[in-house]
């Protein structure tokens, strides 16, 4: 899989399981999704959605799914794999697929994410894909990732965690904007370098707070569970 973020979240598995696999309280935590909701499906049939992505005040861009979970095996690990598409004239990401694993820890659940995806507008599509969407990607997930964890472990709201990275991200930038205006040139620089990489406080949503490669950087492998369904 292309993209890869893993966090620990310490949490029940059930509250895990339903704030991730339900289509309400998924929407609220994830970035990268506006609205989640499924369809219709006969007793036994894998799960079909439909997804939107506010880019614009006035502008979703949308795309449809199917998905299917384990939630009791032998290990005692749970997982959820899906296949994705967009017909959208102005997505650029044309299909995909991925998987959710939950593995029970001694301090807490490992919550991880592989997924890759086909990008359109061929060469542009690519270029565009490699410099800018793909990045922006992973790190939505891992912004997401940890917010789903505060919600879980602190029970800070999707929402209140949203307006506290947004508070604490304008506050950087009005000090170091007030710096460079009113400091000496190395104070100003020192306030600069403080708001770019001093981590947020510990109740603010961080995606350097997550893993972006697996542990020991081995290749992470897809669950057979995804062989399973036919495309979106």
């Amino acid at each position: 899989m292309g993209l890869y973020v893993e966090t620990r979240i310490r949490a029940g598995m059930e509250e895990l399981w339903d704030r991730s696999q339900d289509p309400a309280q998924h929407q609220r935590w994830d970035l990268r999704f506006t609205s989640i909701d499924y369809l219709p499906r006969a007793e036994g049939e894998p799960q079909r959605f439909r997804y939107a992505t506010r880019v614009l005040p006035f502008l979703s861009v949308d795309g449809t799914g199917i998905s299917a979970g384990e939630r009791r095996r032998a290990d005692g690990t749970r997982v959820s794999a899906l296949r994705f598409s967009s017909q959208h004239p102005l997505s650029l990401l044309a299909e995909g697929s991925g998987y959710w694993r939950y593995v029970p820890a001694p301090d807490g659940i490992r919550f991880l994410t592989g997924y890759d995806y086909r990008p359109r507008w061929g060469r542009f599509g690519a270029l565009a894909d490699r410099l800018v969407f793909r990045p922006l990607m992973g790190w939505a997930t891992a912004w997401s990732f940890d917010r789903l964890r505060l919600w879980c472990e602190r029970g800070t709201t999707p929402g209140r965690a949203l307006a506290r990275a947004a508070g604490e991200s304008a506050l950087r930038v009005l000090l170091s904007v007030a710096a460079l205006l009113y400091a000496p040139l190395p104070a100003a620089l020192f306030v600069l370098a403080a708001a770019l990489l001093l981590p947020p406080l510990p109740g603010t949503p961080a995606a350097r707070r997550c893993l972006r490669t697996p542990p020991g950087r081995t290749p992470a492998s897809a669950p057979r569970l995804l062989s399973t369904l036919e495309p979106s």
